[in-house]
């Protein structure tokens, strides 16, 4: 699948993220990107379409006898990857329980003596010496839930003031957010349940029909300034006649950059799916606007309840 460059300019009405329902108001130390269970690092260890790009930019682009740290280290696997070049790893993981498996898991693969586990909030770190490679990967489909805008954004901000340097790689280098017109079928063994879900990226599913291109609506490089919020509004152009019920969103990792030998290394995330209020009927060449507002990592209830489409 194609990612087209969008027509999709920031737009200027007033904020949303204060105006979400209390429905729709979450705790956010409840979410899941804030508190990942052990048991969910398991499926993330094992997913090699996440695990293959990050192997392969941490061997290219941590220099040799460096210093890298990583925020949210998890069960410490980058780190692990890491400490196969860098003289010193740091890496930092909030919860208690999970930070005592990555010591144990650690020291079990032999990379305990390079890789430092520190127990704290990534957002209130800072390491003692500079880091030359940060590492950081608190990623959400169209980053929200997970704090990974809000963590190197505070990080890069304390290092450059504390040390007068900026942090020179950022693992992974970019995000790509997309959005795309589909029609979801909802009906679920005569049961209608239009209701938000994930769909792995690029698989052929019976239930979605793509009614038009992607549009890539931010590109964030994380060694540049990071947006906290995105505000879209903008028009997405019908492919073919059929109904239009649902917005896909679309996320894509660039891991790894590799210029020298002309590509990348990256990590297409789930597609989430998220429901209208009304389908659309729409016929081939007819445009749409699109309206949303999310701040970066918030809920997907944020972003659902700014969902506007219509007729252009």
């Amino acid at each position: 699948m194609k990612l087209a460059v969008a027509d999709l300019r920031p737009h200027t009405h007033p904020r949303r993220a204060h105006e979400v329902s209390p429905l729709h108001r979450i705790d956010d130390d409840a979410h899941l990107g804030q508190f990942i269970p052990l048991h969910y690092h398991g499926q993330m260890l094992a997913n090699e379409l996440r695990m293959a790009p990050f192997r392969e930019a941490i061997e290219k682009l941590v220099p040799l006898d460096c210093h890298v740290v990583e925020l949210g280290g998890g069960t410490g696997v980058m780190s692990f990857f890491a400490a196969r070049r860098a003289r010193k790893v740091t890496m930092v993981e909030r919860l208690p329980h999970v930070a005592a498996a990555a010591r144990r898991l650690l020291a079990a693969n032999g990379a305990l003596d390079k890789v430092t586990v520190v127990e704290c909030d990534a957002r209130q770190f800072m390491p003692e010496e500079p880091a030359d490679v940060v590492i950081c990967e608190m990623l959400h489909a169209a980053l929200l839930r997970e704090k990974q805008i809000e963590v190197l954004q505070r990080f890069k901000a304390q290092h450059e003031a504390k040390f007068g340097v900026r942090v020179p790689v950022i693992i992974p280098e970019a995000t790509l957010l997309a959005v795309q017109l589909v029609f979801q079928r909802y009906d679920f063994h005569g049961y209608y349940a239009p209701v938000p879900f994930f769909l792995e990226a690029g698989a052929a599913g019976d239930n979605t029909i793509e009614m038009g291109q992607p549009k890539i609506y931010s590109v964030i490089d994380y060694v540049e300034e990071l947006p906290d919020m995105f505000p879209v509004d903008g028009l997405l152009t019908a492919d073919q006649t059929g109904s239009v019920n649902a917005l896909r969103f679309i996320t894509k990792n660039t891991v790894g950059l590799f210029p020298r030998e002309c590509r990348s290394v990256d990590w297409h995330m789930p597609y989430l799916s998220l429901p209208l209020a009304h389908p659309i009927p729409v016929r081939a060449g007819d445009n749409l606007r699109v309206r949303f507002q999310y701040d970066a990592g918030g809920s997907i209830e944020s972003l659902q309840s700014s969902l506007q489409v219509h007729r252009a």
